[in-house]
């Protein structure tokens, strides 16, 4: 039987790994508000940004176990969603002061790169350099990779064309091409999800081989962690689907009000220490993508590199595909001109990580060399970002 003592000591502590989130986020947040009431921009902005982050986090899981209850489609519709909901909140409330400083869309637009750019550099390169630490090589369906890199390469060729046609043409038809691309990619973006959830399923699944030489090794892990499993009762898990539903709901509602903060300080911040639009979109993107970051670390060192690639690649995938066209449509409804003639650094610098992962990726196994070299890259991509 185990000491009183001891057991309340283990209950503390599954309390803290469950909730810590949870407690960080609205601590945060309440801070960001008493900061930004005192006038203190940058305190207010940190603040901002651990809320977010924090609470980001908090939705993915909940969307998650979600997800479990659902079926497919809907499942993996509610993952997509959550992993750029708050990336587009995010933008769109920064993208509102662009009605008094119209230089802000160059902000949004580096967010929305430097999210793809984050995605499949920092998340992918830290998780497959810390799982080839720990395993040497990790093995995963090449199939996903070489569906993902041939959707991500098309979208990215896709964006090419307002920036191509804005060498000779008026404002009105780089308008009228960003908009045919939007409706082109929201097209792809359902044939996609057709492929991806009806009839080629198994192109994102892991396969058998890459898992059976530690399937013993697992057994045992998973043997041991049931008890101490048992004793950890996540709260959301007793939730119906309505209950998940409002839970995301609420958590996305309080993230608003951080973002709001985040962005009005937060721009101002930028331009009172003369921060390139690069750099702010890379900062935006961090925050926006920290919540996959730890999700797909957590992966990694449980040897589900099938895990990352879905999470890295899918994410990528619907930064493009989704948030572009609705960022478009929440710009147009409130009156701001937002086209998609991205700058030739950041089609680069999206082509090029596009060719750095299906590099890395196309045999179906990664190790912590290829890891290195996309966090290789996202730092050549940083420091151009600072000062282009």
């Amino acid at each position: 039987m185990e000491p009183n003592g001891r057991q309340a000591d283990r209950k503390l502590r599954y309390f803290v790994e469950d909730y810590w989130d949870i407690f960080l986020g609205i601590l945060g947040v309440a801070l960001a508000f008493y900061f930004n009431a005192l006038h203190q921009g940058a305190m207010a902005t940190l603040f901002a940004a651990i809320g977010i982050g924090s609470l980001s986090l908090t939705v993915s899981e909940v969307a998650e176990i979600l997800s479990e209850k659902l079926q497919e489609p809907y499942g993996s519709f509610v993952l997509t969603l959550s992993a750029v909901i708050v990336e587009i909140i995010l933008l769109y409330i920064i993208l509102l002061q662009a009605v008094d400083d119209p230089e802000v869309i160059k902000t949004v637009k580096g967010g929305i790169v430097s999210a793809i750019i984050v995605d499949m550099n920092v998340l992918l390169g830290l998780a497959v350099f810390l799982g080839g630490l720990r395993f040497t090589e990790q093995e995963h369906n090449k199939e996903t990779s070489s569906a993902y890199t041939t959707i991500l390469f098309v979208s990215v060729a896709a964006l090419l064309v307002p920036g191509v046609l804005n060498i000779q043409h008026s404002s009105l038809i780089i308008e009228n091409a960003s908009i045919a691309i939007a409706i082109l990619l929201i097209v792809f973006y359902i044939v996609i999800l057709i492929f991806q959830t009806k009839t080629h399923t198994h192109f994102f699944k892991s396969t058998a081989r890459s898992r059976i030489f530690r399937l013993k090794r697992k057994m045992l892990e998973k043997e041991k962690e049931t008890n101490e499993q048992d004793e950890d009762d996540y709260i959301f898990e007793k939730f119906n689907m309505f209950g998940l539903i409002l839970s995301i709901f609420v958590f996305i509602a309080i993230i608003s009000l951080a973002a709001e903060i985040f962005a009005h300080d937060g721009i101002k911040l930028a331009k009172h220490y003369g921060v390139s639009a690069g750099l702010s979109g890379l900062i935006i993107a961090i925050v926006a993508v920290s919540p996959e970051i730890v999700t797909a670390i957590k992966a990694a060192k449980n040897d589900e590199i099938q895990r990352v690639i879905n999470i890295a690649m899918g994410a990528s995938t619907v930064s493009i595909l989704l948030t572009v066209p609705i960022l478009m449509a929440l710009a147009y409804m409130s009156d701001i001109k937002f086209t998609l003639d991205f700058n030739p650094l950041e089609i680069g610098a999206l082509i090029l990580t596009i060719l750095l992962a299906w590099k890395t990726t196309d045999e179906g196994h990664t190790n912590y060399f290829e890891g290195m070299s996309h966090l290789m890259f996202f730092f050549a991509f940083t420091i151009i970002a600072v000062y282009y």
